[in-house]
């Protein structure tokens, strides 16, 4: 199904439908083909049953109201904060708690192993928090000096 032609609505539930070429409705689900490195491309809307019903190659092709749906739809689905600065790191020793500012506002995240933190790209790291919770540094050269001497202490 092109992506222009996407009938995307909210059912009276709040659930995001597709009408396929079809003419039927199906709940979807967005998901992300590559949710860090592209996350405005390459997503698949998938039946509850977990067949591909459409593509989306560029978020950015959908009309304004489709586009928002799906990004809504994401958005409640998806949590992943990005850090933008660290405040105080307890230790560098681990565990160790970090102070951070995220995109999502301050959050205090414990560290339990070196380990827990994983390099996606030379600029991007992931790290995992004691709780499961993915925390993005999307490029360390645009972390302030102190947040990058503070990481630097466990790279």
């Amino acid at each position: 199904m092109s992506t222009l032609n996407l009938q995307l609505v909210r059912n009276p539930f709040g659930r995001l439908m597709l009408t396929t070429a079809q003419g039927t409705e199906e709940e979807v689900v967005p998901v992300r083909s590559f949710p860090i490195a592209a996350p405005e491309n390459s997503i698949s809307l998938v039946s509850m049953d977990g067949h591909e019903l459409a593509w989306i190659e560029h978020l950015a092709d959908l009309p304004d109201a489709q586009r928002r749906l799906v990004e809504e739809e994401l958005a409640s689905r998806e949590f992943v904060p990005e850090i933008r600065a660290i405040k105080t790191i307890s230790s560098f020793a681990t565990p160790s708690t970090w102070q951070v500012d995220t995109d999502r506002g301050p959050f205090a995240l414990v560290l339990e192993s070196e380990d827990d933190i994983r390099r996606i790209s030379r600029t991007m790291l992931m790290i995992s928090d004691s709780n499961g919770i993915q925390f993005l540094v999307r490029d360390l050269t645009k972390l302030d000096r102190s947040s990058r001497k503070l990481l630097d202490g466990f790279l």
